[in-house]
């Protein structure tokens, strides 16, 4: 589909998602958003759901701001895939040892391992600009930096909620490798300091919703954020491709006669800041729950932990700010699923997923989410297809 223009107070709001399928709390943040002074664009996307501080689902664009509760609490979470050189030929009947192995070797929940990984020991793992990476650690901000033997020893763990690594098989039967995280503990404890430094800055009083307080541009305070905020995003990143790191060296001594060899790694943000230029203006971009759709820009649009998901090309479309969906999106609270599924409910929907099927992951059920199919075919003109994946092996923290 096209997208939908809805009026908004200073801008219109252009949606990729039917306005009458929208939560009223989520259409209530989204005109909100569009009534501040800042905002140049506003994009909404197919799995757009209600979510804490803005809208799941959204491209914000500003000239001069930004907010960071915008931006949410896990500041660069995204995704990371990587074809191999295996097929469903090398595979064993039981993966269950496989994804033993997997969670052996990379932390869960709010895990962290041992003693730090050394990025030097692994295989592939390019570690220009690590020691930099961790330099500029002494420059966030002075309330989170007793947390950087935490955040050290989280780099390269998984965490909880929807975060996810699976183990997949394409249309053709080729073997993927893929996996959903983000900044962990550090780019929490950052973001909410941030967000509530943001509150209290006077330009922000008379908002309509606190929630939107951002920091202006040239401002000791945005200065501040912004350091933190992009080195909270390097530090997903690296989260993510250590991960990946450990993920092939299970698969490689899993199937050594196999010899398994990879492609290069697809990795995207999704919940991020961008410096893009859009209309000869220099904005501020915030995906909230969104990718980069740039023409030619590969990404990653997963489903639930007992569908599909996609590997996607982007097509460049700036009515969306080069933007696609992050995923099928919600279509129910974590606290509904749990009220409405049992763990039956979880097994049948997860049939031939080797896969946690207990009571703590049921608030991430299929049933909880939009059809990724559906999500997919209404941004036809943000997206191609590359790739349809299924899991056959999902870890949840």
């Amino acid at each position: 589909m096209s997208y939908v223009e809805v009026p908004g107070a200073k801008v219109p709001i252009r949606m990729w998602a039917d306005p009458a399928t929208v939560e009223g709390g989520a259409m209530q943040q989204l005109r909100n958003v569009a009534t501040l002074p800042w905002i140049k664009g506003l994009a909404v996307m197919p799995d757009v759901h209600y979510g804490k501080g803005a809208t799941v689902g959204s491209v914000i664009a500003m000239q001069g701001a930004v907010c960071p509760a915008a931006v949410g609490v896990d500041i660069g979470c995204g995704m990371s895939a990587v074809k191999s050189s295996l097929t469903a030929d090398d595979l064993p009947g039981d993966l269950s040892r496989l994804r033993s192995k997997i969670e052996q070797a990379i932390p869960v929940g709010r895990g962290m391992h041992d003693n730090p990984v050394d990025p030097g020991r692994l295989h592939g793992f390019r570690t220009t600009g690590w020691d930099d990476f961790w330099g500029r650690f002494g420059g966030v901000a002075e309330a989170v930096k007793f947390r950087q033997e935490r955040a050290v020893k989280q780099m390269g763990s998984l965490g909880s909620g929807n975060h996810f690594i699976e183990f997949c098989l394409d249309d053709e039967g080729s073997v993927w490798l893929m996996l959903h995280s983000g900044s962990r503990n550090i780019g929490k404890e950052l973001a909410e300091y941030h967000i509530g430094q943001a509150r209290g800055l006077p330009h922000n009083q008379g908002l309509i919703d606190r929630d939107l307080a951002v920091f202006i541009a040239d401002t000791p305070q945005m200065a501040a954020y912004r350091h933190d905020l992009f080195w909270a995003q390097e530090y997903a990143k690296y989260n993510r491709a250590i991960m990946m790191s450990l993920f092939q060296e299970v698969v490689r001594k899993e199937f050594v006669k196999a010899r398994p060899v990879f492609e290069p790694v697809i990795s995207c943000h999704h919940n991020y800041v961008a410096e893009e230029r859009y209309e000869d203006m220099d904005l501020l971009v915030t995906r909230k729950g969104a990718i980069r759709a740039g023409h030619g820009d590969y990404g990653i649009i997963p489903g639930s932990m007992g569908t599909g998901s996609y590997i996607v090309r982007g097509l460049g479309n700036e009515a969306s700010f080069n933007s696609a969906s992050h995923g099928a999106g919600r279509k129910m609270s974590r606290n509904a699923a749990k009220k409405r599924f049992s763990t039956q409910d979880l097994e049948e929907q997860t049939r031939g997923v080797e896969c946690r099927k207990d009571s703590g992951v049921v608030d991430e059920i299929p049933g909880a989410y939009k059809p990724i199919e559906k999500v997919i075919d209404q941004q036809r003109d943000l997206v191609e297809v590359v790739a349809r994946l299924k899991q056959i092996v999902c870890v949840k923290g």
